[in-house]
């Protein structure tokens, strides 16, 4: 228990220190880069940085906890705290077990966080800021299906919950039967309302003697139950920022639709497997230390270590988004990847768990 907190007390501290730092520098990066397009109000300047903040967490959480495992292990060395662990009797999952478990709470803390929306999106919402100086922009000319009806709308404005201009065709055995027609629609109670359309009813039968086009007003119609329009915007759009929730909703509304949902697949395979890359990281480094300076070049170490799990991490990070342009199957790329590691860390931490104290 004394090792437990001491190592995780000093790997915590070594975390938020990094973390800070590598937020920081990708922030003030990006905004001395685009300081120029950036011609905003104060408020919408600050929310833009926040924003950005958000999304800086979200891409580097997972290597701030590998560099502080590596910065808190050179520490123990070099104060000779871990030979005196050793000489005390603890083994080396004793002293591994602190970074596996804070890691995998951290990590289980930053899921948790993608269920708030707004967290999801950071990087959509910072550059639709810069471009146009709100967070939320209007999505034009979307066309989806919905059951076997073909949805159509001139502008959607998810802030707003509406959308303008909208045309839904009812198909029957493959055939045009009815095309709606309003102006506006608006999302409440899970469902969307159009206070008044015109019905265009084709004829069954078209032929010289048929009557032609039925045109009947109508009010109060209901349509669309279920589909929200943050979850319009993101599905129909081709976006992968979900936050849990919309995920989820989304995965299992196309599925009862038999519409493709490899991108929520991919979403939530990012949100729910690819963070735990880390833990498993953390226990292949770890075995690769030695316990005392006199065995350790630690500049050459440092580099080495930090030079991997960046390749690593670039790679996972590269596979991800593959998958997220449906460029490989999300399986291939986000899952495989991340359980290879865990069988390679679950083999180290194994062979490891009954052998000697030192190297």
């Amino acid at each position: 228990m004394l090792a437990f907190k001491y190592i995780s007390f000093h790997y915590i501290r070594y975390f938020i220190v990094i973390l800070l730092a590598l937020v920081l520098f990708l922030v003030g990066f990006d905004y001395m880069g685009s300081s120029e397009k950036l011609d905003i109000s104060a408020n919408l300047l600050l929310i833009y940085v926040v924003y950005k903040t958000f999304y800086a967490i979200d891409m580097l959480l997972p290597l701030s906890l590998i560099f502080a495992m590596i910065s808190t292990k050179i520490f123990l060395i070099r104060s000779n705290a871990l030979v005196s662990f050793y000489s005390l009797g603890y083994s080396r999952i004793d002293i591994l077990k602190p970074f596996v478990v804070v890691s995998s709470v951290i990590i289980t803390l930053f899921i948790s966080l993608h269920s708030i929306s707004n967290f999801a999106r950071a990087d959509e919402f910072a550059k639709n800021i810069r471009k146009n100086a709100q967070y939320l922009s209007p999505t034009r000319d979307l066309f989806f299906t919905y059951k076997d009806k073909f949805v159509y709308f001139s502008k959607l404005l998810p802030l707003q919950e509406s959308a303008e201009d909208i045309r839904v065709f009812s198909f029957v055995d493959n055939s045009l039967k009815e095309v709606l027609v309003a102006k506006r629609a608006n999302y409440r109670n899970d469902v969307w309302i159009i206070n008044e359309a015109d019905i265009i009813t084709k004829p069954e039968n078209i032929s010289f003697d048929s009557l032609g086009m039925k045109v009947t007003k109508e009010q109060n119609l209901e349509i669309l139950k279920g589909f929200r329009p943050k979850m319009l915007d993101q599905v129909y759009e081709g976006k992968v920022n979900f936050s849990i929730i919309d995920a989820f909703d989304a995965y299992f509304l196309l599925r009862d639709q038999n519409i493709n949902t490899n991108i929520v697949k991919s979403a939530l395979y990012k949100i729910f497997v690819y963070p735990f890359f880390v833990p498993s990281l953390i226990v292949i480094i770890f075995f690769f230390v030695p316990i005392s300076v006199r065995f350790l070049n630690v500049s050459l170490f440092s580099f080495s270590a930090i030079i991997s799990s960046l390749m690593v991490w670039a790679l996972l990070f590269s596979l991800v988004e593959l998958s997220n342009h449906k460029t490989i199957p999300s399986e291939l790329g986000i899952v495989f990847p991340t359980f290879l590691l865990f069988l390679v860390a679950f083999r180290q931490w194994m062979k490891y768990r009954t052998s000697p104290r030192s190297n």
